[in-house]
């Protein structure tokens, strides 16, 4: 297997530019599989807070880089939706969430909210014990003792120790956010749930507040809370000026010997 990214290649939800050179660095192993945003990337491409990946490397080396609560030692380290990517020393703090087209982008959020995240549950089994193992988006598991906990549910996760702390079903009336799909990044609440015969995906239609309903397959939305809609109805995106510049610059150190 190729050590290298072609940028062509890369996941449509990669906030990187498609045209500036033919290489960008490899996600390395951990979760969120092939969509997970090497943490290089969001540090160099995004933020602009390092130059390079030895910059990033030194930056890393310093525990001041947080992800979900925990020092990120690795900069392809995968990161994707929901995740909280901390500043310690800058006092920053933001979710990862998809923007319109699905592309992953920065929300600011405060540091109160940095201290859990969100998971939509798509796993779920009783373990020895009687207790109910959730296995979430990003892969991560849990054990609660909740068993009203459904799949296509989601959960907000404590990061210190992995405890449930809230818990939003999947229902009528929900308010969701779509990740994939032609109306990703769009919200709205749930109006109504087809259930699907045979082995096809439930479909679901979601409405919006002085807009067209739209339709949309069940995999394709996550529940959320009022605390992820911006005053404007919509997410707060703090990448939407970073995401020009990174059109705009060639300079990276994106070629094969240093992707």
């Amino acid at each position: 297997m190729s050590d290298h990214q072609k940028r062509l290649s890369a996941p449509t939800s990669w906030p990187v530019a498609r045209k500036t050179k033919k290489y960008t660095v490899k996600a390395g192993a951990g979760p969120h599989g092939q969509d997970g945003v090497p943490l290089l990337i969001l540090l160099r491409d995004v933020l602009g807070y390092v130059d390079s990946k030895k910059e990033a490397r030194y930056a890393l080396e310093q525990g001041s880089v947080v992800v979900n609560g925990q020092a990120a030692r690795d900069e392809r380290r995968p990161i994707g939706m929901f995740d909280i990517l901390g500043f310690v020393e800058r006092e920053e703090f933001y979710r990862v969430f998809p923007d319109e087209g699905g592309r992953l982008a920065l929300t600011p959020i405060d540091a109160d909210s940095a201290d859990s995240k969100l998971g939509k549950v798509v796993g779920k089994q009783t373990v020895a014990g009687g207790q109910t193992q959730l296995t979430l988006h990003d892969g991560q598991t849990l054990l609660t003792e909740d068993a009203d906990i459904g799949g296509s549910d989601s959960v907000v996760v404590d990061n210190d120790d992995n405890s449930v702390v809230a818990h939003f079903p999947y229902e009528e009336g929900a308010l969701v956010t779509a990740v994939r799909g032609q109306h990703a990044g769009e919200i709205g609440e749930i109006d109504e749930i087809s259930v699907t015969a045979g082995s096809g995906p439930n479909n679901v239609v979601v409405a919006q507040d002085g807009e067209v309903a739209f339709e949309t397959i069940e995999d394709y939305v996550v529940v959320i809370d009022e605390n992820f809609v911006g005053e404007d109805g919509g997410v707060e995106d703090a990448t939407e000026e970073a995401s020009s510049d990174v059109e705009a610059d060639t300079s990276q150190d994106d070629e094969v010997t240093d992707e």
